[in-house]
């Protein structure tokens, strides 16, 4: 794959919200197959799109993709080598016995969707929400009559014009943070006249804000997305769509024990009714000769 194509497959990727990690090779000491600058594009069921290396390094590299993503940890560089090596500092090191060529690092970047709020209203303070989330770096989109996937947040600032809907929307449907605008007097009244229980009524911030003293629709806003982060700071970090690493199947190769992630490009084979998983066709070719050896 050209890397023009991964640059547009990574902005398709980015409007769609959807979690990737970029894997670019950062040293290859020959002999290699894959060269610095190469590189890939792993989603979150281990797919990997480009190249950045032979089936070992690639099943090497699938693994320890997914699993940025399941965890949320950041940056990584991978170092690969065919002879064991100690740890160092800044790299996850790992032994691959049939590498069959030379040592290869590997930088994964995890491109996470950022957060989304979800606005109900074209209020003045709607509308500051929308700017002051954008120059947060966010996502924000107008409430009509749906929600979108996976909204991080949902206020409600339309004054008095379709909140509940949108109020009963998030909340069946578990958005983290759910915001009214409003007095607490008002907001105590539309929250009664909502048609859940009183465990999902809870949920709803209103006044929505942390009380700064805010006055006018700016503040109120960064009120607003001030208690947003803050409550997202309290939570487990989020899985994001497509981003479940432990729910990703993964297999032992029984000959060298790497873990596999099994998908139309990891080398199998069939043993007594069952699939066996491996890193590549050598391991497989050294397993399915004699299979009472790794058994």
């Amino acid at each position: 794959m050209l890397r023009q194509d991964l640059s547009r497959r990574s902005l398709e990727l980015r409007a769609g919200r959807v979690a990737f990690v970029h894997a670019r090779v950062t040293l290859a000491e020959a002999p290699t197959s894959a060269k610095p600058g190469d590189e890939a594009i792993v989603l979150a069921d281990g797919t990997i799109e480009g190249f950045v290396g032979g089936a070992c390094v690639e099943s090497v590299v699938r693994d320890a993709a997914v699993g940025t993503l399941g965890t949320g940890d950041g940056p990584l560089v991978l170092r690969v080598t065919p002879v064991p090596e100690p740890g160092q500092p800044g790299k996850r090191v790992v032994h691959n016995a049939c590498l069959s060529g030379g040592t290869i690092e590997v930088f994964l970047e995890p491109v996470v969707p950022p957060p989304l709020v979800v606005v109900v209203g074209r209020s003045p303070i709607a509308a500051a929400l929308g700017v002051l989330a954008g120059g947060l770096r966010w996502a924000v989109a107008q409430w009509d009559g749906t929600l979108p996937a996976e909204p991080d947040a949902l206020v409600v600032a339309s004054h008095g014009r379709g909140e509940e809907d949108a109020l009963v929307a998030a909340l069946r449907a578990g958005v983290p943070y759910v915001g009214l605008v409003a007095s607490r007097r008002r907001g105590s009244a539309v929250l009664a006249s909502l048609p859940v229980d009183e465990q999902l009524r809870s949920r709803v911030r209103t006044p929505a804000g942390l009380d700064l003293g805010a006055v006018n629709a700016e503040e109120v806003a960064l009120s607003i997305l001030a208690q947003i982060v803050g409550e997202r700071a309290a939570l487990p970090r989020k899985v994001h769509r497509g981003a479940t690493s432990p729910g990703v199947e993964r297999a032992t190769d029984p000959v060298c024990a790497m873990t596999v992630i099994p998908g139309p490009s990891t080398p199998v084979a069939d043993h007594d009714g069952r699939a066996v998983w491996f890193c590549g066709p050598g391991c497989r070719d050294a397993f399915v000769a004699d299979p009472a050896a790794y058994t």
